[in-house]
């Protein structure tokens, strides 16, 4: 069971009782944090309260904070970015969640040691042979992250209206650190990706025709314009 009735900071008045990785989640939300951030988080924190056998942060603090880092450091001979963002994920529930200070400087958590290796930088060839081995719709985004420099979760969040094949571009938005940019969409990819929209327009068509073709719109958007969860630009 999760702990229970957690208050925040500053809050006016008496708060109804909600799950503490429950309200983590809604303030993650808040400031707009990636979903692979929210998930990761929400993890360090359910093994976190486990870990010391389901006690409530708010009766821990450094030493149990420290206990916890330093054991996957040695027993799960886990990255030293992996325990770095296990850190941040337990700073976020002190002091974003239950407003509690932390002193950084008295948290020693043994931390993994960084290793001194090259990265793994594939050659064109086999860049190519790991395309070739994909097929589909998988090909075409693989490529597609490739050729235009897109993180995988930035492929994922494209709709129709970020590319543009008449100005050779993709936009990203709300990418890394919640900024927009745009990048180029690959000569190489001008036919093939007007192929696959049309393709997808008539699966579209055939869908909103059965009662389906609705997509989940960000933030607050399915409020503001009602009908845009079935528009073709947004899918």
């Amino acid at each position: 069971m999760e702990p229970e009735n957690v208050h925040v900071k500053g809050a006016p008045g008496p708060q109804p009782k909600q799950k503490l990785l429950e309200r983590a989640r809604d303030i993650i939300r808040l400031k707009h944090y990636s979903i692979r951030t929210e998930h990761a988080y929400l993890n360090w924190m359910r093994r976190y309260i486990l870990f010391h056998h389901k006690r409530h942060p708010q009766e821990m603090g450094p030493a149990e904070i420290e206990a916890f880092l330093t054991h996957p450091a040695i027993a799960g001979n886990v990255a030293r970015s992996t325990q770095h963002q296990a850190f941040h994920a337990l700073l976020f529930l002190y002091r974003e969640v239950l407003g509690i200070s932390l002193d950084d400087a008295g948290i020693h958590a043994m931390r993994a040691h960084k290793k001194g290796t090259l990265p793994v930088v594939l050659t064109k060839d086999e860049v190519q042979r790991v395309i070739l081995a994909t097929t589909g719709v998988d090909q075409l985004l693989a490529k597609l992250l490739y050729g235009s420099g897109l993180r995988l979760i930035e492929g994922l969040r494209l709709r129709v209206q970020d590319i543009d094949c008449s100005l050779h571009e993709v936009r990203v938005r709300d990418g890394k650190g919640e900024k927009d940019r745009m990048t180029l969409l690959p000569e190489a990819l001008q036919m093939v990706m007007r192929d696959h929209l049309e393709r997808v327009r008539m699966l579209h068509e055939h869908d909103l025709a059965t009662g389906y073709g609705r997509v989940d719109l960000p933030h607050a958007l399915a409020r503001t314009y009602p009908n845009a969860h079935r528009e073709w630009r947004w899918q």
